[in-house]
């Protein structure tokens, strides 16, 4: 509430208002003022247009009404922004401004040899377009069809996109450039809900929620229609090796074209159908952006397996490793596996959490004669499990990664599962009817070195105990990652040892072992324990020689199995430069090896 002494205030400003408004119009002609207030109330005007087409690259849109509300650009103006001519349509777009634009039915038909694919959207509000960027549009809903080759039909759920660069998407779709430009943005922000897409193979997919964040794009050679077209087209496989290689450079250039602020989708399912064994892929969550991607709630069934994950994650991926080697193979139409092997991209860190798989047998595999499968008794699935899984892989040098970490914690299996694996097909026999393991790879390379480190190699089983294994070799050039097996196969022979750590811990297998074994020979467990002591101080020592070295192994190997707690042995070689694969191999006693290496070997 205004106080009424500040009223006569008011009043007088309003009236000083009036009177300058009244001045203003005495002094000026009467009808000049009534034309130009005609003038700006026809300046935005609504206008309709019918039969609407619009070609865009290899795409024709159609519309039969077209509504164009709040625009200052007249009829004629708007069907010169879509009627074809010389001028390009991201130029003609960049004119079109309106309050909104309403499209009841727009159609949107493409063909690419083979198919040909139409989506009709339903109700098409584009509100607020300033040249040609539209603020908000949406639509209700949209059917798909695709004709030809690949039959298929599909439908989409409402549809919503912000700060839509239409002027820029035209420019991107049927255009053609350097793929070199400035990155160009084509939306802020899209969605769209209830995704389903059915083909003649049996093959159908549905989507819950698709979104996305912050595209840009630029044009390349051909524009976007021609690559893509270019990529899709069928006998691909057949075509002419200089053709297939000019290609990865298309795949190059698209590659390098776009970016994607996030990405999301929800309610991913993928069910095939038709044939004896359905497949049903679920995935619950997508998300990625930038250099990292990951899929929660995954399942899978299908051909005798039931396999489902909580997470799958990466993260430091990177593609430039691949763009570059697509850009060699575009000059090279006979490729070979050195340069295919140039494909690997950058992995960085991949992480697994939660994995259940079921592995039941082929339906398509069971026995010809069913009277041989005994109906009482059902089959049970052979499970496999795992906590987590990290791996990570430094950048690759010539397609291969220079270091890496493998980890696998929570490895759930049956023992009957590694029956006729060295070093574990005996466990069963030891009471493990299932294992539980974890596993660990590290390794680095050092190329200016020529080093390969292994920082650690380990295994270790629940109620089991670890095996550890710390290493060095040298002579390690890149020659032993060539492909071709006889020149890595050559190269290997000038490695060397430099290094080796083993440590060997027991929590219970050892003492599964004697007691499995004492059964077998008929001996207590101490007797045959006592043996085993006898056997290392005395037995191990004259098999490798009687060196101070051996003796040492023998000392620390008895003390073990006496009281199996930890045992460690590191072996260096005395010249400081390590010992050759070929020295090794033509050595004609171990006595002859261990009389060049300084032995430490210990068991607490």
């Amino acid at each position: 509430m205004i106080p009424s002494k500040g009223r006569p205030l008011l009043r007088w400003a309003t009236g000083a208002s009036a009177c300058v408004l009244v001045l203003l119009g005495a002094g000026l002609p009467a009808q000049p003022g009534v034309a130009w207030a005609q003038e700006a109330a026809s300046a935005v005007q609504d206008v309709t247009l019918t039969d609407v087409t619009l070609p865009l690259g290899d795409k024709v849109l159609k519309a039969p009404r077209v509504t164009v509300s709040g625009t200052r650009l007249s009829k004629d103006e708007l069907l010169a922004l879509i009627r074809p001519g010389p001028e390009p349509v991201a130029a003609r777009l960049a004119r079109l401004d309106a309050a909104s634009l309403v499209i009841p039915d727009l159609r949107i038909e493409g063909a690419i040899k083979g198919a040909r694919d139409t989506v009709s959207y339903s109700n098409v509000v584009a509100k607020d377009v300033r040249a040609g960027r539209i603020a908000e549009l949406t639509a209700t809903g949209a059917v798909l069809t695709v004709e030809g080759e690949r039959k298929g039909a599909g439908s989409y759920g409402p549809l919503q996109a912000t700060d839509l660069d239409l002027t820029a998407l035209a420019r991107l779709y049927g255009e053609s450039g350097d793929g070199k430009g400035a990155l160009q943005r084509i939306y802020g922000a899209f969605s769209v809900s209830d995704v389903a897409f059915v083909d003649t193979n049996g093959t159908a997919v549905k989507f819950a929620r698709i979104q996305g964040r912050d595209l840009s794009a630029r044009p390349v050679p051909g524009s976007w229609a021609g690559a893509l077209a270019a990529l899709t087209a069928p006998g691909l496989a057949e075509a002419p090796p200089a053709t297939r290689a000019k290609l990865s450079g298309t795949v190059a250039d698209l590659a390098e074209a776009v970016t994607l602020g996030s990405f999301e989708a929800t309610g991913l399912s993928v069910q095939h159908t038709k044939g004896p064994s359905p497949l049903n892929l679920g995935i619950g969550l997508i998300r990625g952006g930038g250099s990292e991607a990951s899929l929660e709630d995954i399942t899978l069934t299908g051909n005798g397996i039931a396999a489902k994950a909580a997470r799958l994650s990466l993260n430091g991926f990177s593609l430039a490793p691949t763009i570059a080697a697509l850009r060699k193979l575009a000059t090279t139409p006979d490729a070979t596996d050195d340069d295919l092997r140039l494909l690997t991209p950058v992995i960085g860190t991949m992480a697994l959490s939660d994995l259940s798989l079921d592995l039941s047998d082929d339906p398509a595999a069971a026995p010809r004669n069913p009277a041989a499968q005994d109906p009482a008794v059902k089959a049970v699935p052979t499970h496999f499990g795992l906590r987590t899984a990290t791996v990570n892989f430094a950048p690759p040098r010539e397609g291969v990664p220079t270091a890496g970490r493998i980890d696998l914690s929570g490895l759930t299996l049956p023992a009957s599962a590694v029956a006729g694996v060295p070093g574990l097909g005996s466990l069963g026999l030891y009471g493990y009817a299932d294992l539980d393991l974890k596993v660990v790879a590290d390794t680095a390379w050092d190329a200016a070195a020529k080093e390969l480190k292994f920082g650690e190699i380990s295994i270790s089983g629940k109620d089991m105990g670890t095996v550890r294994i710390n290493g060095l070799l040298g002579g390690i050039g890149p020659e032993v990652f060539d492909p071709d097996a006889g020149v890595s196969g050559f190269a290997m022979l000038s490695a060397t040892a430099k290094a080796l750590d083993l440590t060997i811990e027991n929590t219970g297998l050892f003492e599964r072992f004697i007691a499995a074994q004492s059964k077998v020979l008929s001996l207590k467990p101490e007797e045959l324990k006592q043996e085993y002591v006898t056997a290392s101080l005395y037995g191990v020592p004259a098999i490798l020689g009687n060196s101070a070295g051996a003796k040492a192994i023998g000392t620390a190997m008895s003390q073990f199995v006496s009281k199996p707690g930890t045992l460690f042995l590191s072996v260096r070689p005395k010249n400081g430069a390590g010992i050759g694969m070929l020295e090794f191999s033509a050595a004609p006693t171990p006595a002859a090896v261990l009389d060049r290496l300084t032995v430490d070997a210990k068991a607490n």
